[in-house]
């Protein structure tokens, strides 16, 4: 497949694409959620648990860019995630053994540096199927990562009742079932193959890295996803210490995500309202209003829906512009690399640091601290934002 003159893709190809979408959200939307949760229950401490939950945002610094620049090169994405998919599901087989912290922290590691690339390669995938004539098709790439979404909130529903039933001992088996639906899945793709060019028909990746706009989008990239870290790593926590329910605590992550499918089956209509560098602004002051209800009024089950109710514009609109932009500036034979830096800058650095600094933190000043915190660098994120939405001004600024 060329970028140049290609016919929409049909159903019978996105279709895959939306499968392995919504099964591999359906695994991270009981393992992010639940994770701190299994590794609490097996004694470990709230420095322990910090650690071993940033071992995935670790991969996420090499990983990704090494699976893309593969990807990139060879144009077999495809295949690329059958391999981490297959592997995954082997590396999970070792979350049932007691291997003590070292050894988990080893299991993990294998595991993560396997999935942790998955997305980005097929975010690279999709965003080459729904781009036609240089353009991002918004609406077409909304209803194929709705799905996932959606496999999110089956299992971070059914995984709180389920554990509140029968405890966090069947962990480990959620894990093996998940992944291997995400297996099964990424076997079940077409096996597409994008052309590769065998003379540079677009700049160096370094040169484009070298660009203000370029380099003010990842800033506003790592402080907005920054902020989320403590959604990711402590939010259940934070709600398990304010005495909810496993239940409800899979409820209030459910309520994102029915709000996030809302947003991305819907945002073709009014995500072009506006530059998508604009929309970063709004996303990133939406999500300093976010962290601040949580961290005042977490205890008040209203204005903690409300606070869920924003992960339609911190995420899910945030999502996709960034998916947007990225294809702009990182066309074609960049695109693996773009998509894979967004991980690597947005969810791996970001992940280490506010992992280890939040652990520190709560165990200090408590968990609220942590979304003070994160509120903070909510506001960082919106000046950074704010500045890609003038250079992209001056510019002419991308619309979805």
């Amino acid at each position: 497949m060329t970028d140049r003159r290609r016919a929409a893709p049909g159903r019978a190809t996105l279709v895959p694409f939306a499968a392995l979408s919504a099964s591999y959200f359906a695994h991270i939307g009981f393992f992010n959620p639940y994770l701190p949760l299994w590794l609490k229950e097996l004694g470990f401490s709230l420095v322990t648990i910090s650690l071993l939950t940033a071992v995935q945002s670790a991969t996420r610094l090499f990983a990704p860019y090494a699976w893309g620049t593969l990807s990139d090169r060879t144009g077999q994405r495809v295949r690329l995630l059958r391999y981490s998919a297959t592997v995954a599901v082997v590396a999970a087989t070792g979350l049932w053994f007691d291997w003590g912290v070292v050894g988990l922290a080893l299991v993990l590691l294998v595991m993560f540096t396997h999935t942790s690339g998955m997305m980005p390669m097929s975010e690279a995938a999709m965003a080459h199927l729904v781009s036609q004539d240089g353009g991002f098709d918004a609406r077409r790439y909304g209803r194929i990562r709705l799905w996932g979404s959606a496999g999110f909130l089956l299992t971070v529903f059914a995984a709180g009742a389920w554990f509140d039933a029968f405890g966090m001992r069947h962990f480990p088996g959620w894990t093996l079932l998940t992944l291997g639906a995400v297996m099964l899945s990424a076997w079940c793709l077409p096996d597409l193959r994008e052309a590769v060019s065998t003379h540079a028909t677009h700049p160096p990746v370094g040169r484009v890295l070298r660009q203000p706009v370029v380099r003010w989008l990842f800033a506003a990239i790592f402080f907005h996803v920054l902020s989320h870290i403590s959604i990711y790593v402590f939010f259940s926590l934070y709600l398990d210490a304010l005495g909810y329910a496993k239940t409800t605590i899979g409820l209030m992550w459910a309520v994102s995500v029915v709000i996030e499918i809302g947003g991305f089956f819907t945002q073709g209509r009014w995500l072009p309202r506006l530059s998508l560098s604009a929309w970063l602004v709004v996303c990133a002051v939406a999500t300093v209003l976010r962290m601040g209800i949580t961290a005042t009024a977490a205890h008040l089950l209203p204005w903690l829906i409300v606070a869920q109710a924003l992960h339609v514009l911190t995420f899910a609109a945030h999502h996709t512009v960034c998916i947007a932009l990225l294809s702009h500036h990182f066309p074609g034979r960049l695109r693996g690399r773009g998509q894979a830096l967004y991980t690597v800058v947005g969810y791996g650095l970001s992940g280490v640091l506010g992992s280890m600094l939040g652990g520190v933190l709560s165990t200090r000043f408590g968990l609220a601290s942590v979304f003070w915190a994160s509120a903070g660098t909510g506001l960082v994120a919106v000046a950074c934002a704010g500045r890609v939405w003038r250079l992209e001004r001056r510019a002419g600024a991308p619309v979805a």
